[in-house]
């Protein structure tokens, strides 16, 4: 049985909904275990992410970066860090803003240096770009045209409940490819 954990923050409701789909994706992966968990209630888990096989990582993109609260998540995993705690984990990552753009890339990439800092192996979306051609549609699997990870867009004016499904889909997608990695891969 593998574990695997997803940590995020939620700032309005739309990030905790797409960390639900990467949870339920790996839920749908047989010996995989799976275990939400805030960034509010990390603080009394430290021990859940030591234990954990794989951890996504998941934060709102909030001026071009991930949320403050998800920054004093990982600023407060400097124990963890100086005991190499995660070191050769599976990790990975998701992210969500009000623009379709919204620099979550950048997002991405700060939490790919994150868990890279950590020793952790990054596992990538694994998806072709959707919604890029005359044929594709905001329904499209990874219509943000994402690598690095699940990238989702929420229009600002909307609640949690208006996400689109494509992008949730692909966050589920995120979610199952981490399990089957992590059911691949043994750690030393």
């Amino acid at each position: 049985m593998k574990t695997v954990v997803v940590v995020y923050h939620s700032g309005y409701g739309h990030t905790e909904r797409q960390a639900k789909a990467v949870a339920e994706g790996a839920a749908a992966v047989a010996d995989v275990k799976v275990q939400l968990l805030s960034v509010a209630d990390a603080d009394r888990n430290w021990d859940v992410l030591a234990a954990a096989d794989a951890i996504v990582f998941g934060a709102p993109t909030y001026m071009g970066s991930v949320s403050a609260d998800f920054k004093k998540f990982m600023d407060a995993s400097a124990k963890a860090w100086f005991s190499s705690a995660w070191k050769d984990k599976l990790a990975a990552g998701f992210t969500n803003s009000g623009s379709q753009s919204g620099d979550k890339l950048n997002s991405l990439v700060q939490l790919m240096v994150f868990a890279n800092q950590h020793g952790m192996l990054w596992v990538s979306l694994g998806l072709m770009p959707g919604n890029n051609s005359s044929k594709g549609s905001v329904a499209d699997l990874n219509r943000l045209g994402s690598f690095s990870g699940a990238m989702a867009q929420s229009n600002v004016d909307q609640g949690a409940d208006a996400m689109l499904e494509s992008d949730l889909a692909t966050a589920a997608h995120l979610g199952r490819r981490v399990a089957e990695a992590a059911l691949r891969y043994s750690r030393p």
